[in-house]
């Protein structure tokens, strides 16, 4: 679980990445899931944005979403949502005090 302020700077971190991932009409498949959990995995925070297309509210989404990868929201802002999931082996943030 993080902290609010561990929040806070991955917010900050994630306001420099781009989206690099899309949920589309056919919404949450294997496909999809193997994809953001492979991208968890090699990069521990990620921004998803939601195409129009997608008939579920994005926070219901955004909830799914971190509930089957075993992931964090950090922020949902518009269509788009910013997951986060610590890899022990491959830590890429170190949080300041």
């Amino acid at each position: 679980m993080l902290t609010s302020d561990q929040k806070r700077q991955l917010k900050s971190i994630a306001s420099t990445l781009d989206t690099k991932y899309q949920i589309g009409k056919n919404e949450i498949s294997d496909t999809v899931l193997a994809m953001l959990d492979k991208a968890l995995t090699a990069r521990e925070l990620i921004k998803i944005d939601v195409m129009k297309s997608v008939a579920v509210p994005v926070m219901k989404l955004a909830l799914d979403l971190s509930s089957q990868l075993n992931a964090e929201i950090i922020q949902v802002v518009g269509r788009v949502i910013v997951l986060y999931r610590f890899n022990k082996d491959n830590h890429k943030f170190n949080f300041k005090k």
